[in-house]
């Protein structure tokens, strides 16, 4: 049986899925579009229902987007359709409800948010409202669970009543009837999330909240990221697996191919994790020690701002400037995203309309947007105070990749044909997250990264290690001399970091960290290398993303805008 989990954006949809198959989801586009829904399964009866969430639309009517046209051809599709309704919004919601019914497809209603419809003074009478519609109606807190089971329990008394023909303004009518039969308002004061959420989204307290919370969450982010570096995951490295290593490379030998693959260089007799570049040193330590805290960190963050209802608030406040490089509000997703990592921060661009719009958002993303990972290391090498550097120089990075940003998106803005969209979208109210949903989604995604990221660290650390072995690095060293030396004032090794930067940029950092770079020359090459080629899980989403022509086209940009920029600043510096 397949089952869809119908309704609009914002109703608590997706966690009804979640509380429905648990976390073993499969995410897939709609065939011939770059629509994307998930689907799971959950055991009934004694069979396996399938369950699809079908993407939130707010009309069965002309569709606006193609994620309405898909919704329309999903709901086709299936055999039985559970309406999530937010119960804080019975009267738009329930337009969605009269539209589904002509489609003779049986149906329960899962009026969710019932808490919140409580809390806000709003009394639904249930039972009046299934003799209203002729389907069961089930109210449901998706956060707790509370009430999902008997949801599942009545699937079975899924009907689909003969519905009578109306046109739009009967329908807004009948919609009326029943909210005014069903629903109660008692008088209420504003809660402090109510008025908070009236400041975050209006311009004059809003964009001042906003730079607040996008600070809030660097320095978190940080935080969070350097303190189980610093006080988890290094200590573990150098008190349990230093001495495994050091035994392993005196067993072996302390030179010769195996030693160089497994171990890598010993500087002065010992094992550096950052310049060692060993598949067990190096390939490990990078991975585990240097890129997952700050992706758990970020991670974190970011579920937390999703789960309370800050990001459409977000979307709504950069809309305008947005609009300058050609997107909509809700491309703040993707660049979010990216901070983290810039795989799916691509693949977050699907939630834009048109190819233009994926387009530009995943160029921005590959060439501006660097990932936590890369960002920790532009910290620990261009913020150092042994080095020359600080706070003042890792902000030059940023600004000199946040101008690109702009620039480069207000060209492609005014060159590739076609407009950006307005933002249409309902902003939910503030809820306080709930911890197990946000460690839920801070696994689930994690979980990808252990099951993707490492094992393409390996093949980086391997591929550099063969590399080494040949006299390839130097070759292309000399070819590019002129470039690397003269343009971007770099020493001619520092070309070897740029090629590494393709497999993982972070590595690219460690080494250039090795070369003792002035730092101004730390400053250039961390801006070129952030905004160069992208690694080579990036490229391959965005091949997948965006297709052979438009790949390439990115590209040839990115290589452009890094060289232009890196050198502007060395001349300026």
């Amino acid at each position: 049986m397949n089952i869809l989990l119908v309704g609009q954006p914002n109703v608590g949809k997706s966690v009804v899925f979640t509380r429905l198959t648990g976390v073993h989801v499969i995410s897939s586009n709609y065939p011939g579009t770059t629509v994307e829904f998930t689907e799971g399964f959950m055991p009934l009866g004694a069979e396996r229902a399938r369950i699809v969430d079908v993407p939130g639309i707010y009309s069965l009517g002309a569709p606006t987007s193609t994620a309405e046209e898909v919704a329309t051809r999903m709901i086709a599709e299936g055999d039985l359709v559970i309406n999530v309704v937010d119960a804080t919004n019975l009267e738009r919601n329930l337009r969605l409800t009269l539209q589904l019914m002509p489609r003779r497809k049986p149906m329960v209603i899962a009026l969710n948010l019932s808490d919140e419809a409580r809390h806000n003074g709003i009394d639904i009478d249930c039972r009046r409202l299934e003799e209203l519609l002729g389907v069961p109606v089930v109210p449901t807190v998706a956060i707790t669970g509370e009430g999902i089971k008997d949801l599942v329990g009545r699937l079975a008394e899924a009907t689909a009543p003969e519905p009578p023909q109306r046109d739009e303004d009967a329908l807004w009518t009948e919609v009326g009837h029943i909210v005014k039969a069903v629903q109660t308002v008692r008088h209420r004061h504003h809660t402090f999330l109510e008025w908070l959420g009236d400041c975050t989204v209006k311009t004059t307290t809003g964009l001042s909240v906003a730079a607040v919370v996008l600070a809030a969450s660097f320095f978190a982010v940080r935080f969070v990221g350097e303190g189980i570096t610093a006080g988890i995951m290094e200590p573990m490295f150098e008190r349990l697996w230093k001495p495994v290593m050091m035994k392993l490379s005196a067993a072996i030998g302390s030179g010769g191919v195996l030693h160089g693959l497994l171990i890598g260089k010993l500087l002065d007799g010992q094992i550096d994790y950052v310049q060692s570049f060993g598949l067990l040193t190096t390939g490990l330590f990078v991975p585990l020690a240097v890129v997952l805290p700050y992706l758990i960190a970020f991670y974190l963050w970011l579920g937390l701002l999703e789960d309370f209802g800050y990001l459409p608030r977000l979307a709504v406040l950069l809309d305008r400037l947005f609009h300058k490089v050609g997107l909509h509000g809700w491309a703040v997703v993707p660049n979010l995203l990216g901070m983290g990592c810039n795989v799916p921060g691509i693949l977050a661009t699907r939630v834009l309309e048109s190819r233009r719009e994926r387009f530009i958002a995943a160029t921005l993303v590959s060439i501006a947007v660097p990932c936590a990972a890369l960002q920790a290391m532009i910290w620990a090498l261009v913020g150092n105070p042994a080095r020359g550097g600080g706070g003042l120089y890792v902000l030059l990075v940023y600004g000199a990749l946040g101008l690109s940003w702009l620039f480069i998106g207000r060209v492609l803005n005014k060159m590739l044909t076609g407009k950006s969209p307005e933002l249409l979208m309902e902003i939910p109210p503030y809820r306080w997250p709930l911890w197990r949903g946000v460690a839920k989604k801070l696994w689930m995604r994690l979980r990808g990264f252990t099951r993707e990221g490492v094992p393409l660290v390996f093949l980086g650390v391997l591929f550099v290690n063969l590399l080494y072995m040949t006299p390839c690095f130097h070759y292309v060293g000399a070819v590019t001399a002129p470039v690397t030396t003269r343009l971007l004032g770099l020493p001619d090794e520092a070309i070897s970091a740029l090629m590494v930067g393709i497999l993982r940029k972070d590595m690219a950092m460690g080494m250039l960290g090795a070369m003792h770079l002035t730092i101004k020359q730390l400053v250039v090459a961390s801006t070129v290398l952030a905004m160069f080629f992208p690694c080579v899980a990036t490229f391959v989403v965005m091949f997948r993303e965006l297709g052979l022509r438009d790949t390439a086209k990115s590209t040839t940009i990115m290589v452009v805008a890094a060289l232009a920029a890196g050198g502007i600043l060395n001349v300026l510096l």
